[in-house]
């Protein structure tokens, strides 16, 4: 009985002997095969976008990217759960290059989002923005230009009297992803112009604020001469003098689809609510979308007694000329367009 038991603990232990070395051969065989998953790139060599949802498990997130031929297998991204921490970002993912599991587990961890930039410089109207969305891919013009309209409630609380979004649109670049909304770009817009404002301390006014400072972007393109540009517009209000600035009676046209892409006579004669030659005061509204230098011209204009200014934009030297009087000002014309002359131009 004795020998028996000895010889079963023999066999037993040359079976054990025997079974560790198979046991160590599968687990190099796992771990080989785990490494090949998750270390091996793999993936689209052609662009390939991946929408992850909100919400979405890692199980989830993992048979997406297998689906769409990110990852080799699930179980790879599955498995990486197991040892990484942090939280997992929903969006849009651009692949276009094998990677590995593990980067692209790292690149959905720190939230490597697809986006395209949309900058929009100042002094842009609505017509200018809208061509931009269109031509960043993000829209078309026309769709834009009717959630300009469509979501002028944004501004209701600080200007109820806006009949769209032109100039709370705020000057920038942004980021969107490719499936952006019209009315998110907008609203992205006026979300940076309520930062702004309250940054330079306006909370008032608004309307008057941002329509003088939309005439001030649209005159001049040198930040030293806005606060005297807007002098000249508080002294002409004043005397109750007409405003007669080009670019207002410019937007009117378009408005109503008739600019011809150059101002002429008889476009100073068209009786629009916008031709500041016919209607004294401020335009009904804003007629572009003025950045931070404006703002703060209209908010704390120049002190000058100045009624008149050949613009920098059409002056040859890019530079405005400011006049007290008529006679001033004609000299000043005068000047500018011998100018002109001399240098090629009609």
């Amino acid at each position: 009985m004795v020998r028996r038991r000895a010889n079963k603990r023999r066999k037993f232990k040359r079976a054990g002997a025997n079974l560790l070395p198979a046991l160590l051969v599968i687990a190099i065989a796992v771990a080989g095969g785990a490494a090949w998953l998750v270390l091996t790139p793999y993936g689209p060599s052609t662009e390939t976008f991946v929408e992850l949802n909100p919400g979405s498990s890692t199980l989830a997130i993992g048979r997406e990217l297998e689906k769409d031929g990110v990852v080799r297998s699930q179980y790879a991204f599955d498995m990486l759960r197991l040892f990484k921490r942090g939280a997992l970002r929903a969006g849009e993912y651009r692949f276009d290059r094998p990677e590995t599991a593990v980067e692209v587990y790292a690149r959905i961890a720190r939230g490597d989002i697809y986006t395209r930039a949309l900058t929009i410089p100042e002094g842009a109207n609505i017509f200018d923005i809208a061509t931009r969305v269109e031509q960043s891919g993000f829209g078309s013009r026309q769709d834009f230009l009717d959630a300009a309209v469509r979501q002028s409630s944004l501004i209701a609380d600080i200007d109820p009297a806006a009949r769209s979004l032109e100039g709370y649109l705020f000057p920038d670049t942004y980021r969107f992803g490719r499936n952006v909304k019209p009315e998110q770009i907008a609203g992205a817009m006026v979300k940076r112009f309520r930062a702004v404002a309250a940054q330079l301390g306006l909370k008032d006014n608004f309307h008057r604020v941002v329509t003088a400072a939309s005439l001030v972007e649209r005159e001049t393109a040198v930040d030293s001469e806005r606060p005297l540009v807007a002098s000249v517009f508080e002294n002409r209000l004043h005397k109750n003098m007409p405003l007669m600035t080009d670019p207002s009676v410019i937007y009117g046209l378009e408005l109503e689809g008739i600019w011809r892409g150059a101002i002429y006579q008889s476009d100073l004669k068209r009786d629009t609510a916008y031709n500041t030659y016919i209607h004294p005061g401020l335009p009904p509204g804003p007629i572009a979308n003025p950045g931070i230098p404006s703002l703060r011209a209209a908010m704390n204009p120049a002190s000058t007694n100045y009624l008149y200014f050949v613009a920098a934009g059409a002056n040859a030297q890019g530079h405005s000329a400011f006049a007290e009087t008529l006679d001033e000002h004609n000299r000043e014309v005068a000047s500018y367009r011998r100018a002109m002359k001399k240098a090629g131009g009609r």
